[in-house]
């Protein structure tokens, strides 16, 4: 039975197919990695709980979209009920790093009025002989679109563990600061059975509790 969870947060995957999405999430999930896979077909559920700080557990739920044009019409549908993204590309693909912006131009005007917080994922780092994509040129996009950028390997199981934990912090505290809420009809962020009240920072109130 899984112990009780305070909040869940719907985090979706983007990014052209063979970028090493379905990759990043096996790993992260199960553990495991494998050379040989299947291009995703629609889309892909996986889920995993963390427990951000003490007390607080947070389960994601995680989608893995395909890349392909052919099944736009399906993933888009799962934009609008996500609270995270993570934009992924290929570090030895020149194209798939193009192709960025339009991933994030097109989730975002699925998304309004909600908000969605992003991380910029340039994968395959472990392949450092065929890389196409600077760190800096990555880096560069990455301030331009307002989110962080970290580079990860599923093969070497590097960064993949931090990926999913500084996206799932990040809208944490946009919560404690109260830009983003809990939604009816919306399932970016589900609250749980033992939730946490969070509450926004109220500096005055702090001020003259401490004066007294």
């Amino acid at each position: 039975m899984d112990i009780l969870w305070q909040y869940q947060f719907r985090i979706i995957l983007l990014g052209d197919s063979t970028v090493g999405k379905s990759s990043l999430l096996k790993r992260f999930t199960d553990g495991v990695y494998s050379d040989v896979a299947d291009p995703t077909v629609g889309v892909d559920f996986y889920a995993r709980s963390l427990e951000i700080e003490p007390g607080v557990k947070i389960k994601l739920q995680l989608w893995d979209t395909a890349g392909q044009e052919r099944f736009r019409s399906i993933t888009t549908s799962y934009y609008r009920n996500s609270v995270g993204g993570l934009l992924v590309f290929d570090l030895t693909s020149r194209k798939a790093f193009e192709h960025v912006r339009e991933w994030h131009r097109e989730v975002a005007e699925h998304v309004k009025p909600h908000h969605m917080v992003f991380i910029l994922i340039g994968h395959k780092s472990d392949l450092a002989r065929e890389r196409q994509v600077p760190r800096e040129e990555a880096e560069k996009l990455a301030a331009a679109l307002g989110v962080r950028y970290m580079e990860t390997s599923a093969k070497n199981n590097s960064n993949v563990d931090r990926a999913f934990e500084m996206l799932t912090r990040d809208i944490y505290q946009l919560m404690k600061a109260g830009d983003i809420v809990t939604r009816d009809g919306w399932d970016g962020v589900k609250s749980g059975l033992n939730a946490k009240i969070l509450y926004p920072p109220e500096p005055e109130a702090q001020e003259s509790k401490c004066q007294c």
